[in-house]
């Protein structure tokens, strides 16, 4: 873990001992170790089998990411069943053969495990604590229904806040997110898929205490087994689409190096515009592609070209201006981009019909296109580049809404400042340039009045 910050190894070691502490009566229990084993051993199989790898990047020490707690969950039914059935200390032992065998995608690989063993050990004893405390355990047994679902639902809800605790508290000191956003959302998304794993965990108890005995039991996990394996298929799918995107982009800052971060950044300023405009979450993530991959026609543009340190002659503008036109082309067999095509191709045509390549104007121009092209431009103004410094933010904004209804629409100029207003411009990459860089092809020391974002074409 030496690359993990010094707080957040305090941070993961203070969680196992909290692990620990939660195992330690176990010598004194008398439980059915028999069940114990056997759910211990059904975890860790449907583990190794379900769980999607975790995304590139992640810095946490069990892999998670902000998004990561909902959409990267363990198969939790049978952690869950552990919880109904068996005292605190024997539950929480049943997550640990699986967590600590679990495939790990990055290193350092057994510090990942360990972490992760710990927390999903902690999370699972308070489950098992608040379900027994609220009478839980007669209810499964007896069974009680609808009685059974209120101490249910209370180790759920119990599960989830755990979790959401210990993972804020890793990316505050492991990935350094803002204090203040660490633990946003977390809850919330990790909530319904839970909830939906809590209820399966329910059923197995009920059916493991009935006359059926565990084999009825087991005949639970095959649905929510399938359901897990698909959900881990679209995951594994979408990492290779993020492997795709982040290839291009690769290529483009290796070719066009003045501008290195410019495309994560527009990805990120575009996000904001659509959250601010109450876009649906898919349609939020395909216009992240879109500005992260706004400019990757660049890599059909001579290299010279981009390159060049004096004025463009008409000639080479034209080829330059064509970057549009081959991006769309080399990600038009890419199904997944969707809208993001039309962003690319169109994010340099202005509202006012001069822009290009085919001088579209007013609604004609795809909204994910007036977006990027907002996106863009503020980007444009607020990174520093070696031929101007950067623009504050307020002074970028006030040239976007000058420029509003002639260059961009309105609209997505006012979701950008209500957007910046409300959460600051704190972008996480920065252009990665130096004084002895050259500047973009035929740069002027100054930017011409009246046109944002009209450096580079």
């Amino acid at each position: 873990m030496g690359s993990v910050p010094a707080w957040a190894r305090a941070y993961v070691a203070c969680v196992v001992l909290m692990a620990l502490a939660c195992l330690t009566p176990l010598p004194h229990l008398r439980v059915p170790w028999w069940i114990v084993a056997l759910l211990a051993v059904l975890y860790a199989g449907c583990e190794r089998v379900t769980l999607p790898p975790r995304p590139r990047g992640a810095g946490a020490p069990g892999g998670e990411t902000p998004q990561g707690m909902g959409t990267f969950l363990p198969f939790l039914p049978v952690l869950l069943a552990g919880a109904f059935l068996l005292p605190p200390p024997a539950a929480a032992l049943v997550a640990l053969p699986g967590a600590l065998l679990a495939r790990v995608e990055q290193r350092p690989r057994g510090p990942r495990r360990i972490w992760r063993a710990a927390q999903l050990a902690v999370a699972v004893w308070a489950a098992s604590r608040v379900h027994g405390a609220l009478g839980g355990r007669d209810a499964v047994a007896t069974p009680d229904f609808p009685y059974a679902l209120v101490p249910a639902g209370a180790a759920v809800l119990t599960f989830c806040a755990v979790l959401t605790v210990l993972d804020g508290g890793i990316l505050a000191l492991a990935e350094r997110a803002p204090v203040r956003g660490a633990w946003r959302g977390l809850f919330a998304r990790s909530l319904a898929p839970v909830a939906v794993h809590g209820l399966a965990g329910l059923m197995m108890a009920v059916l493991w205490r009935s006359p059926y005995g565990p084999v009825a039991a087991l005949l639970v996990l095959l649905p929510m087994y399938v359901s897990c394996w698909v959900f881990a298929q679209y995951h594994r799918e979408r990492a290779a689409h993020q492997a795709t995107i982040r290839a291009l982009v690769q290529a483009v800052d290796i070719k066009d190096g003045y501008t290195r971060g410019h495309s994560e950044r527009v990805g990120q300023a575009s996000v904001m515009i659509a959250r601010e405009l109450r876009m649906d979450d898919e349609r939020v993530e395909v216009l992240r592609f879109a500005g992260i991959l706004h400019d990757v026609g660049k890599l059909g543009v001579p290299t010279r070209l981009l390159r060049k340190d004096g004025p463009l002659t008409p000639e080479e503008r034209r080829v330059i201006e064509l970057h549009p036109e081959y991006g769309h082309e080399m990600v038009r067999g890419i199904g997944f981009l969707g809208e993001a095509r039309s962003a690319i191709l169109h994010h340099h045509e202005r509202l006012d019909g001069s822009g290009y390549p085919y001088g579209l104007a007013g609604a004609q121009i795809p909204e994910f296109a007036r977006v990027v092209a907002v996106a863009d431009a503020f980007d444009a103004m607020t990174s520093t580049r070696s031929y101007s410094r950067a623009r504050p933010v307020p002074v970028a904004l006030e040239e976007l809404k000058r420029c509003a209804g002639a260059q961009f629409d309105p609209r997505m100029v006012g979701a950008l400042v209500r957007a910046l207003g409300r959460h600051g411009w704190h972008p996480a990459v920065t252009a990665d340039i130096g004084p002895s860089a050259s500047p973009g092809p035929g740069m002027p020391p100054a930017r011409p009045s009246g046109t944002v974002g009209r450096r580079t074409p």
